[in-house]
This record gives C-alpha cells, sequence and structure tokens, in this order.
C-alpha cells in the first residue's frame, strides 16, 4: 500500500496540506497498526478543484468508453481483493470470512450491477416534440461511514461513475486503509486523473467542508441520522442534492403462521452479523405472545452456537464492534435495557469469557420489551436483540412502524399471501419476506429519518443525474 498518510488527488498519491495525523485502531487487539492524515478545508479544496477540472471530458465520455473503465476496475478490484479483505478485517474487526463472502464480494457485485445498469439505461428519451435527457449532475461528495467500508463506498462510487461524475471521497477515519487500497484500484485501472479523489478526516472538519463547499453539486452520506441531520443543514447554503442513508431500528414481524426455525435462526444471525453493526439489522424481534417462550429458546440456542473472538480466526462468527466509542454505547445500552426492567435472557454487559483485550460484546437477547424501551427505540449498532410481543397483527403492524425510522422491514409467514399483506403494511424502504435471495438491484433507502433518495439499481444511478427538457427538439417542430 501506498503511504497511509498521502490522499489521493489528481491522479496522484499526494501529501496532505493538513499536519494532524491519528493513528487506526485495530478494535481486536486495540493496537495502532497504521497513521492516516486527517485533511482540512484546504485539502478539500484541492480535490474538489480537481474534480471540477475533470469533470467536463469525463462527462462527455462515451457509454462504451465507461463500461471499459468499469471492466478495468473489477479486474483490479479482483486481483487485489485479498488485500481489501485484510485490511477491511484489520481496521474494523469484520471476520475474515465476513470480509472475503461480503464486504468484499459485494463491491465487485455493485460495480458489475452499475455497469449493467449504465449498459441498458436511455439517457435521451422522446417525449412528443421534446426530448427528455439525462446529464452527470458534476462534482459529487461521498462520505461513508466504517461498518461496511467499501461496500458503502462502493453503492455510491459506481452509479456516480456510472453518470459520468467526478467525485471526492471522505472515508470513515475509523476504517481508511481499505479505502486508500481502492484508490490504489482506481489508478491502476486507469480511471482519469481527477475523476476519482479521496481526502482522509474526520466528519465535523473534513465531511462539513464537503457538504459546504460550493463548487461540489451533490453530497452522499451515509451514517447517523444525527450526523445526517448536521450534512443536510450544511448543504443547504448552496442548494446541492443531498442523498442520504441513514439509521434504522427495523422491525421483524414473526408471524404465528411462521417456520420458527427460519424466523428466529435467520432473525437473529441477521441481527447479529457484523457484531449487529449494520444500519438494516432487524433488531426488533415481533412474536405472537403465545409463542414467546418457544422462541426464546430458539434464539438463545442460535447464539450459543456464535464463536466471538479472533477476526482472523477462520471459526469466529462475531469480531469486535469498530472501535472504544462503540464498545461504550453498546455496553450503556445494555445496562440500560436492564435499568429499565426488559429480561436479559442471553448476554450481558462486558466482554465474553476468556476475553480481556479488544472491543468484543457479549451478544445478548432482551424479553419482555416494551414499545417505549430506549432499547427498541434507539439504533444501538452492536449485537444486542430486542424482543417484543404482540396480541394481534394490528398491534404487530402498528409497533412496527411506531419508529422515527423506516429503513428495513422483515416478515415470515409460511402464508406467500399473508407476508405479501404484511410486507405492504410496513413503513420501510425495504422489506424482506422469508429470507429471499439478495436481490443487489432493488432500491435501497428509507422512509422517514432513515433518509431520502436510494441506492442500487437504475433508482441508484438517477440519484446522480440531472433532468433536462428540451423543447423543440424534433425538427417537425421549428417554426
Amino acid at each position: 500500500m501506498a503511504a497511509t498518510t498521502s490522499f489521493y488527488i489528481g491522479g496522484a498519491f499526494v501529501e496532505p496540506l493538513s499536519g494532524t495525523r491519528a493513528p487506526v485502531i485495530n478494535p481486536a487487539t486495540e493496537e495502532a497498526i497504521a497513521t492516516i492524515s486527517l485533511g482540512n478545508a484546504a485539502d478539500v479544496d484541492r480535490a474538489v478543484q480537481s474534480a471540477r477540472d475533470a469533470f467536463p471530458a469525463f462527462a462527455a465520455t462515451s457509454v462504451a468508453e465507461r463500461l471499459a473503465l468499469f471492466a478495468r476496475i473489477v479486474e483490479v478490484f479482483k486481483a487485489r481483493r485479498e488485500d481489501l479483505a485484510a485490511a477491511v478485517t484489520a481496521e474494523m474487526g469484520s471476520p475474515k470470512w465476513l470480509s472475503w463472502e461480503l464486504q468484499t464480494a459485494s463491491s465487485i457485485v455493485y460495480f458489475e450491477s452499475a455497469a449493467e445498469v449504465l449498459r441498458n439505461f436511455a439517457f435521451d428519451v422522446p417525449h412528443g416534440q421534446s426530448l427528455i435527457t439525462h446529464e452527470p449532475i458534476g462534482v459529487c461528495g461521498l462520505i461513508t461511514p466504517w461498518n461496511w467500508p467499501l461496500n458503502q463506498i462502493v453503492t455510491k462510487l459506481a452509479p456516480a461513475l456510472a453518470a459520468g461524475c467526478t467525485v471526492v471521497l471522505k472515508p470513515s477515519e475509523l476504517s481508511p486503509l481499505s479505502a486508500l487500497i481502492l484508490a490504489e484500484v482506481m489508478h491502476e485501472a486507469g480511471v482519469p486523473a481527477g475523476v476519482f479523489n479521496l481526502v482522509n478526516g474526520t466528519g465535523p472538519v473534513v465531511g462539513a467542508a464537503i457538504a459546504a463547499h460550493p463548487d461540489i453539486d451533490m453530497v452522499s452520506f451515509t451514517g447517523s441520522t444525527r450526523a445526517g441531520i448536521a450534512v443536510a443543514k450544511a448543504a443547504a447554503d448552496t442548494v446541492k442534492r443531498v442523498h442520504q442513508e441513514l439509521g434504522g431500528k427495523s422491525a421483524n414481524i414473526v408471524l404465528p403462521d411462521a417456520d420458527l426455525d427460519l424466523a428466529v435462526t435467520d432473525g437473529v444471525k441477521r441481527c447479529f452479523i457484523n457484531s449487529g453493526q449494520s444500519c438494516i439489522a432487524p433488531t426488533r424481534m415481533l412474536v405472537h405472545a403465545s409463542q414467546l417462550d418457544e422462541v426464546i429458546d430458539r434464539a438463545r440456542a442460535v447464539t450459543a452456537s456464535m464463536v466471538v473472538g479472533d477476526p482472523t480466526s477462520a471459526e469466529t462468527s462475531m469480531g469486535p464492534v469498530a472501535g472504544s466509542a462503540q464498545f461504550a454505547k453498546v455496553q450503556g445500552m445494555i445496562e440500560t435495557g436492564i435499568a429499565e426492567g426488559a429480561r436479559l435472557v442471553e448476554g450481558g454487559p462486558g466482554r465474553p469469557q476468556d476475553l480481556n483485550r479488544g472491543y468484543f460484546v457479549r451478544p445478548s437477547i432482551f424479553a419482555d420489551v416494551t414499545p417505549d424501551m430506549t432499547i427498541a427505540r434507539q439504533e444501538i449498532f452492536g449485537p444486542v436483540l430486542s424482543i417484543l410481543t404482540y396480541r394481534n397483527e394490528e398491534e404487530a403492524v402498528r409497533i412496527a412502524n411506531d419508529s422515527v425510522y423506516g429503513l428495513a422491514g422483515y416478515v415470515y409467514s409460511r402464508d406467500a399471501d399473508h407476508a405479501r399483506a404484511t410486507a405492504r403494511r410496513i413503513r420501510a424502504g425495504r422489506v424482506f419476506i422469508n429470507n429471499p435471495w439478495f436481490d443487489f438491484e432493488a432500491p435501497f433507502g428509507g422512509y422517514k429519518q432513515s433518509g431520502n433518495g436510494r441506492e442500487l439499481g437504475d433508482h441508484g444511478m438517477r440519484e446522480f443525474l440531472e433532468v433536462k427538457a428540451v423543447l423543440g427538439w424534433d425538427a417537425g417542430a421549428v417554426r
């Protein structure tokens, strides 16, 4: 890897204008594994100017040229996949299998999917005597989180490039190493100078500078709702487009006619994957009151089978949470659940047995959770599952929708029509029925305080396009 203290601007790794540096901490060992530079507004200015200079030529490239570029990116990404997966494991604690099978594999699929959307997208659409044309919006600021570091970069970067935009990326300062390798991938693939730029730094400094910058036409942000509000406010003065994928507190409605083996096993594993650090995690399991004891027994059995420990070990199913602040937050939420009267049926405060260092959390399950409890309302972003009960489906749907969030929902039922009818009633941007195959082109985004706009597929690329109507395009309209 190139020097981790460098930024990637104008087609080269360059020294930052800022002299501030920070360690990258391995959350499994609590030891520093690298040092990065933390940029400032001047670094952002330089990156934005590079992207602005590169935009006219890149926006004018043909679909065929961009498709060829995507093919090269995918080829180089695959060649560096082991390095990328190892970086994700080291920087944020993702287990080795997860870094390979999901963290990096999904990025490849998203590049390939964006290329397929590009290949089939109708940029020019006749409309009577007018032409409706779609043009790249311009320079895009991408601000991405630490929990799925590559995945969340590529879901923005791939459609932006497909649309013909240039970008300035700020990855999370907690997980910047995989992003720096990605910059090497982009360089080796021959992405034109200035089309892709990377500036490391903190949200309050670099993120704020990107959001407020007058020469950035769009900002795409993934992170907490609190930070998303700050981004939107900073962007308001320049009236730029703001796309956000924010928090979630997803409900998993297990209907009385569900296959409990499938519903509970899948629900617990989906909640705890990536140490619970997924915005769409089904952290509220809603079960019929008559099935509570059976559900608890099954959930405890699934949790007992999980191996928490060294993320580099092939046997590990769950690694640490990503850092000290997240560890403290999750521990505090577990304590709050106990204090507010929820019944702890698995896990609890502290590290798992025999782990005396690293930000490891005991996967925890609470029962007798009521909708007003903190653990049922606030996003925890850790391996904590709340089990709530309902007496009838009306109550289940009401509880599911009683949230400021609306990112995802889950429904389990042996009756497909029953499941579909319930899914329609959930106020969320994505609903999963009975553990389906993942659809990499289905739009992803949220209702309410889970954000605005959509990622992935055709919908994802449209976020990076302006729509222009050219009246009188048809020669017959000339008067």
